[in-house]
């Protein structure tokens, strides 16, 4: 098994020959240490051939300055990987949570990837990811929105996110997840070919069962959660080497 190896403010962790790669970002700040708090999920796709890129960040207000923080250090991890070894990579782009909604935002459209894997797609305002924000705000005379707000971010997709494959993910016991305005957004698009579908499991599913590992060791994800982490590994990796939308 390969190891994880930092690079500005990304953790890549690269098996010896990869067959694709997947460029991750996680949810909120879970993100500050993807290769702790995403262990099982990116490790399992590692297993499986695939190299994975995942940005290290701690979420702010300007969500817009942060996605191309992201994009930008994403593409020279991957100029990096392919110097290396001699080869190009089309990234299948990953997201959960917040991470989703900064892949949309990336100065490419989109457009350098297969496609983005959206999991519980969240574009929640300010006041409801910091509950307290609404009534200390006013009082310090601070920004107390996102930027874009929600309501800009899905205008911002519709007009300006240009990648059509994208797999809309809903966990069935999610209730943070805001999947289907985000798939109202792309499908409103010309020619999209986007898809939701429902998977069980919550809106941690894929970032607990890492979190588990690391404190309480195997035994205490559970075989539900084990079963539903395959088969996010099973779909991952469908795309990143078809580069199609076969999900069966």
């Amino acid at each position: 098994m390969s190891t994880w190896r930092r690079f500005g403010d990304s953790w890549c962790l690269t098996p010896r020959e990869p067959r694709g790669l997947v460029e991750f970002l996680g949810g909120s700040y879970l993100a500050a240490t993807p290769q702790i708090s995403y262990r099982r999920l990116l490790e399992g796709l590692a297993q499986r051939g695939l190299a994975v890129h995942a940005w290290s960040y701690v979420p702010g207000f300007d969500h817009q300055l942060q996605a191309r923080q992201a994009w930008s250090s994403m593409r020279e991890c991957r100029s990096r990987l392919e110097q290396r070894l001699g080869q190009r990579f089309l990234p299948l782009k990953l997201g959960h949570s917040l991470g989703c909604k900064l892949h949309l935002l990336a100065p490419d459209g989109g457009r350098g990837g297969l496609g983005l894997i959206a999991l519980s797609f969240n574009n929640f305002t300010a006041d409801q990811s910091i509950p307290f924000l609404g009534m200390v705000a006013p009082s310090l005379g601070v920004n107390t929105e996102f930027s874009p707000s929600p309501q800009e971010t899905l205008r911002l997709i519709q007009r300006h996110y240009l990648q059509r494959n994208n797999l809309v993910v809903r966990f069935g016991n999610d209730q943070l997840d805001q999947s289907q305005d985000l798939i109202a957004a792309l499908q409103a698009r010309p020619a999209d070919a986007s898809q939701l579908i429902h998977l069980p499991g919550d809106h941690l599913t894929p970032a607990s069962a890492g979190l588990r590992r690391q404190f309480l060791g195997d035994w205490a994800e559970g075989d539900d959660r084990q079963r539903q982490v395959a088969q996010l590994h099973d779909l991952i990796t469908s795309w990143a080497e078809t580069g199609t939308r076969a999900w069966g």
